[in-house]
């Protein structure tokens, strides 16, 4: 099925599609379960149901097909989603910043971020917190997470943003996890390993892997494997996110990485489609570090609660 981008522009504009439809949309892609959606949403399986048959409907067009784990989206139904999303997150936006508007805070917050933060989150952050904060200066910095670690206890930052999940014990250092994103298989759409009922690491060893190198992966990957006795058979690594989703949209090999990062077709418009595991696999935990105070500083608890409150409003 292609994906006529006229037609559907058309006929959202005259169909009556709802808020509403897209926000159960976005959260069933989300989510890969009606039950899960609904629960996210607080309706019904059956009221959701109705809603996005009624969408499709309108739409004229089939935006997933339900599996014996859930439901998957359609090629047209990848697209459709990603305009949806922007749609949801742009309502919410414009809701917070007329519901929140703290225009007397002023100063300064030192953020440092890592690298996969920086890429996937900071964008869309940097943007909302600029008008949330419109008198308030927000400095990013990216580096490793030691170094922000050791940048936090000798207050050359006043927050992080980072991976929680790759941390070490650190006795001076709270944070709080605000986002867990699942991992999950990658696969090029006419992968065979799409079809089996049960697919485990076992299945995964003996295909071609191509292993992301960034922000600690590797360290994390080495981990779960090993925690099942197993190892990938590691074909090409690469720090490039875009560079290993090329090669995975390519059929040169199987990748298994978190749903944050997750786009459904590669630079060279190659689709991208993705497989739940059987064995149980870490998530990519993201959240805000700082270092223990007695009082923290009303502008960094503001940042720290708009941060919280963003990444809440748009799962």
């Amino acid at each position: 099925m292609y994906y006529q981008s006229t037609n559907i522009d058309k006929n959202y504009m005259n169909s009556g599609v709802t808020l509403r439809q897209l926000e159960y949309l976005v959260a069933l892609a989300e989510t890969g379960q009606v039950s899960r959606a609904a629960l996210r949403c607080h309706v019904s399986q059956s009221s959701m149901t109705i809603a996005l048959k009624n969408l499709e409907q309108r739409l004229g067009a089939q935006l997933f097909d339900r599996h014996a784990k859930g439901v998957r989206l359609t090629e047209i139904g990848e697209r459709f989603v990603l305009k949806a999303q922007s749609i949801v997150t742009g309502v919410d936006e414009a809701i917070a910043e007329i519901s929140h508007s703290p225009n007397d805070l002023s100063g300064r917050v030192r953020i440092g971020v890592t690298e996969t933060i920086s890429a996937y989150l900071i964008p869309m952050l940097v943007t909302s917190l600029s008008r949330q904060f419109p008198n308030l200066c927000i400095e990013m910095i990216e580096l490793d997470r030691a170094s922000i670690e050791k940048g936090l206890l000798e207050e050359e930052f006043d927050l992080a943003f980072v991976l929680v999940s790759n941390m070490e014990g650190q006795a001076e250092l709270e944070y709080e996890t605000m986002l867990r994103s699942p991992r999950r298989l990658w696969l090029h759409s006419d992968s065979s390993l799409q079809y089996p009922e049960f697919l485990g690491l076992e299945e995964i060893a003996k295909s071609d892997f191509i292993l992301l190198d960034m922000d600690e992966h590797v360290a994390t990957v080495n981990r779960y494997w090993g925690a099942h006795g197993l190892e990938p058979k590691v074909v090409f690594k690469s720090s490039s996110l875009e560079a290993v989703r090329s090669l995975v949209a390519l059929g040169q090999g199987v990748t298994i990485l978190s749903d944050l990062v997750y786009r459904p077709f590669s630079l060279e418009g190659r689709r991208i489609i993705r497989r739940d595991l059987t064995d149980n696999l870490p998530t990519m935990d993201v959240g805000c570090v700082w270092k223990k105070l007695e009082l923290l500083p009303r502008n960094v608890e503001a940042v720290i609660d708009f941060i919280r409150r963003s990444i809440s409003e748009s799962r």
